[in-house]
């Protein structure tokens, strides 16, 4: 059952980061808006999104439009002859992809509304200046959403309890790889470290190898240094991976008077869909045994085999685009 879920991931191996549309109100004309609208991209392909506002705003005074490989955007004025209390805005095309749209608000008065657009709601409705509460839910669901579609980071999860015996060991091994990944997310987002988005790819991938190699290890019975030692792998590779969490906040960024409440929540996000992920995970093994299923011997290895195979395929994927 796990290698027929892997397969399909083969050509899925990056990420979907949200897009950004963001609504800056000029304080000197109130109702006239500067846009910025990003859109995730990876080269030349670029997502099919694209906002409608409501019948009382028009676009105006348009910049050239960016494309960098990683994001493309549009800056253009915005001019609503009436409140936007009330008013609905809608993401075309979002119905079709497996990302959200952060809508956030900045008025004129200094505050500002922060909402989420997601397949499932392609719309939404803006009532005013956002509470803590509503920022707080809007980078928690961003955060939960971007782990549990980050196939990468999942697989390495999954990896690290194939490496792991024990319950309480486990839980110390995912509780490094927290802390670590939770220290690079917060760093990298804040600006005081970096590091080339490409590198940190193929090193994730690198590290999800890795870990099912040394699966294997423990199950040939090999004592490595990683079997005897998981947290000290799983710290050291969380660092990597929190780069990556990294890549989604840098393409829609922080609201300037929220920054430590929806960094804190969006890591909280990215926990709790971790959480949720193992969880589903021991809850399907439980329910096999209890309808009586067997594993075969061969399965765990089946698994390791199945990750570390599409770890190297992400590799030899992401080595491979530097030159492209």
């Amino acid at each position: 059952m796990l290698l027929q879920t892997l397969l399909p991931l083969a050509g899925q191996a990056h990420e979907v980061r949200p897009a950004l549309l963001l609504l800056v109100e000029d304080s000197a004309s109130p109702g006239s808006f500067d846009v910025l609208w990003r859109v995730p991209a990876r080269g030349e392909m670029v997502l099919s999104l694209e906002p409608r506002f409501p019948p009382a705003c028009s676009r105006r005074d348009a910049a050239a439009d960016l494309l960098d490989g990683t994001r493309f955007e549009q800056k253009f004025q915005l001019v609503c002859s009436s409140s936007l209390q009330g008013a609905v805005i809608s993401i075309e095309g979002l119905q079709a992809v497996q990302t959200d749209v952060l809508v956030r608000v900045e008025y004129a008065s200094g505050a500002t509304e922060t909402l989420v657009a997601a397949p499932s709601s392609p719309s939404v409705t803006l009532n005013g200046p956002s509470e803590g509460g509503a920022v707080a839910g809007a980078y928690f669901v961003l955060g939960m959403e971007h782990i549990l579609l980050g196939f990468d980071h999942l697989l390495f999860v999954a990896g690290l309890m194939l490496l792991v015996s024990g319950w309480r060991r486990l839980v110390g091994t995912v509780t490094a790889f927290t802390l670590a990944h939770s220290v690079t997310l917060a760093g990298a987002t804040l600006g005081f470290i970096s590091a080339p988005p490409p590198l940190i790819e193929a090193l994730i991938a690198l590290s999800i190898l890795f870990v099912a190699v040394e699966a294997l290890h423990r199950w040939q019975g090999r004592q490595t240094f990683a079997v005897r030692r998981p947290w000290t792998i799983a710290f050291g590779f969380g660092l990597l991976h929190g780069f990556g969490f990294a890549g989604a906040l840098s393409q829609i960024g922080l609201p300037q008077d929220a920054i430590p409440l929806s960094l804190l929540f969006f890591n909280l996000g990215v926990e709790a869909g971790q959480l949720l992920f193992i969880a589903a995970l021991f809850s399907a093994l439980w329910s096999l045994r209890r309808l009586g299923a067997r594993e075969p011997a061969w399965g765990r290895t089946a698994c390791a085999y199945a990750i570390g195979g599409l770890a190297a395929f992400w590799v030899l994927e992401r080595v491979a685009a530097w030159g492209a």
